[in-house]
């Protein structure tokens, strides 16, 4: 199975050689047709619009093994995070590369896009109607740029047929394990996530993003986000429609093309974020936060709050509390 990493001018080093590695390790790990868990092997290849070497973000050579003409078929393509001008856009000219890919994936070929190589995918056509993820801070400048494509916030990895996204500079290593997993099985990826002490499956991005970040792209949203917050948070999608002056079905557009979100997923996110922000009090209680937060019963609220952080939130005090260096007090009546 050939795997064609793409580097431009501008690639991050540690995504392209980094995606070659993960797949080296992988074969190392488990010889192909060997062991219990026989898998493809996975040839990686680093391939640039002319063959030859280009400059990383920090102006470091990185070395390429061919040209796109040179390689007719690969059976899976990877685009990978770049140096980004002020306006979050591609420093460097990447139309050469969309191009490629847009023909490959006419062909057959699977591609992915790890955090700003998504817009490789994005200027070939390729987000349009499809479902896909990218890093919280480049939302906004996703959904401006690509207004066709459906942006999932928060989600860290997102398929969509044999289009693969992921979010976060990082989030290449998320990428090549879920391609060991989508090609090879759910245990030849555990392996390769032990051999590179990874996460097999990653967090999700609503972890790190700043609470409220994304209602800041409208001022409707900021409005709701209000009304859900401070004065009521048990509020209906009616009550919340009418205080917005809209109908319920307007308001259900409205969502749909600002955030991906039904009004009922809106309200629930507000809630969810919210309740993350008491839970970064190290004394605080998960029962007093959840009936602050609207929810009159405890498991509805650990249900939406796994649903959305993939974590309870007694899990989540502890991550928060251990990032900050501090020792959370969680009641053992309250969540195991």
């Amino acid at each position: 199975m050939q795997i064609a990493i793409i580097a431009t001018e501008g690639s991050m080093m540690s995504a392209v050689t980094g995606l070659a590695d993960m797949f080296w390790i992988t074969n190392q790990s488990l010889p192909a047709g060997e062991g219990d868990f026989p898998h493809p092997r996975f040839d990686s290849i680093i391939v640039s619009h002319d063959g030859k070497p280009v400059r990383d973000a920090q102006g470091r050579t990185i070395p390429v093994d061919h040209a796109f003409a040179s390689v007719p078929a690969p059976d899976i393509i990877l685009a990978c995070g770049m140096a980004l001008g002020t306006d979050r856009l591609p420093a460097s000219p990447i139309n050469t590369a969309a191009d490629w890919l847009r023909a490959q994936y006419q062909r057959g070929a699977i591609i992915g896009g790890a955090c700003a190589g998504g817009y490789m995918l994005g200027e070939a056509g390729l987000l349009d109607g499809k479902a896909c993820a990218t890093t919280w801070w480049l939302y906004p400048t996703f959904r401006q740029r690509y207004p066709r494509a459906k942006m999932v916030w928060g989600k860290p990895l997102v398929e969509d047929g044999n289009i693969i996204t992921t979010g976060g500079p990082l989030s290449w290593a998320d990428l090549a394990l879920h391609i060991i997993r989508r090609q090879a099985g759910k245990d030849a990826a555990r392996i390769a996530a032990d051999m590179a002490v990874a996460d097999s499956q990653p967090l999700s991005q609503q972890l790190y993003a700043p609470r409220g970040f994304l209602n800041a792209i409208d001022p409707m949203l900021l409005r709701a986000e209000q009304l859900i917050r401070y004065d009521n948070p048990a509020i209906t999608v009616e009550q919340l429609a009418s205080a917005l002056n809209l109908s319920p079905r307007t308001l259900h557009r409205k969502l749909a093309g600002l955030t991906q979100e039904s009004p009922r997923h809106f309200i629930t996110r507000v809630r969810i974020e919210s309740a993350c922000l008491l839970l970064e009090n190290p004394t605080a209680n998960i029962r007093h936060i959840a009936a602050a937060c609207g929810y009159s019963e405890d498991t509805a609220f650990r249900k939406a709050f796994v649903q959305l952080m993939g974590m309870t939130p007694a899990q989540y005090k502890r991550w928060v509390a251990d990032r900050n260096g501090t020792q959370p007090r969680i009641d053992p009546q309250e969540e195991p």
